[in-house]
């Protein structure tokens, strides 16, 4: 059976008061019910259409679902293999989150009764897919998040097809926003750009009370194009739509490369470039680069701020 993340809260065991009545001749018994312990947030990182094709190693873990059958208390992104192996740990390291892959070969599904269905889950991290969804599962994805999940797309720069299937994450991403059957008018607001942006360093928007961009993991104020794109507002479509990191020169509609919005009760966050995600490790043979840690930029603190607000 395979067993998904758990807590690492623990419910206090049931304590007995025994109260001896001034005979000494009876006993009462009584049962005081402990506090439950807080939910943690349940995030589940997509590996089951070719996030770790070519160089590609975008995964918390190898150990899928569950990370921690690799290393049950890890300190460090080493001690579990993946190129987002940090991201996974630095939330896992807070005690407040619950972590999972949805692993090769399986399908994304929302209502059923595997362990991976996103009826499970508070947030769903799509890192730079390759390979379209099925109807099914575009079904899935937006039910899920008109139903109070939080999206996470994570692209990468037109022509990074790494399986050579014809499709890369700026149409796989396009096609699930526009062809699918909950809602296909433009649902979230704007649309990625085929774009080949080879290097920058997009700046945060000027917004204090934003918890993307001001949140528990540090505030956020550049970012990191190697190789990306960007993506085209269209707040006539969804007014909640919203740019937080733009390309230079670029702001209002256009150029924007961190992006969040809402649809039904849910949450969505855009991100042009993996570049940002990749930590520099991960299995061997992949060729990695450290954005996560770029001494230019504020990836980490991103990353972290967008899930939390994401499953929050």
């Amino acid at each position: 059976m395979l067993v998904l993340g758990k807590s690492r809260h623990r419910l206090t065991t049931a304590v007995t008061v025994f109260g001896l009545l001034a005979t000494g001749a009876a006993v009462q018994a009584v049962t005081v019910t402990p506090a439950a312990a807080a939910t943690p947030h349940r995030v589940l990182f997509d590996n089951a259409h070719a996030e770790t094709a070519g160089n590609a190693d975008w995964i918390i873990s190898t150990s899928q679902p569950d990370p921690l059958g690799q290393d049950a208390s890890p300190s460090a992104e080493t001690d579990w293999t993946g190129a987002l192996s940090s991201w996974g740990v630095a939330l896992q390291q807070t005690g407040d989150y619950s972590l999972d892959t949805l692993p090769s070969g399986s399908s994304l599904t929302y209502g059923g009764t595997s362990a991976t269905d996103l009826s499970k889950f508070d947030t769903l991290v799509l890192p730079e897919p390759n390979t379209l969804f099925t109807t099914a599962e575009k079904t899935a994805i937006m039910n899920f998040v008109k139903n109070g999940g939080g999206l996470f797309m994570i692209s990468d720069h037109t022509g990074a097809d790494r399986n050579n299937d014809g499709e890369d994450a700026v149409e796989i991403l396009n096609d699930l926003m526009t062809n699918n059957s909950v809602d296909s008018t433009d649902p979230f607001g704007f649309s990625i750009d085929s774009l080949s942006i080879s290097s920058d360093y997009p700046s945060a928007i000027s917004d204090s009370s934003n918890a993307v961009l001001h949140g528990s993991f540090g505030t956020v104020t550049k970012s990191l194009i190697a190789s990306g794109t960007t993506a085209t507002l269209k707040p006539a479509d969804n007014s909640s739509v919203k740019g937080l990191l733009y390309r230079t020169g670029y702001s209002g509609n256009t150029g924007a490369f961190f992006a969040t919005s809402t649809f039904g009760s849910g949450k969505v966050a855009f991100w042009g470039d993996s570049s940002p995600i990749d930590d520099g490790t991960g299995q061997s043979g992949n060729t990695l680069y450290d954005g996560w840690n770029d001494s230019g930029a504020t990836n980490a603190a991103l990353a972290l701020n967008a899930t939390e607000w994401l499953s929050s």
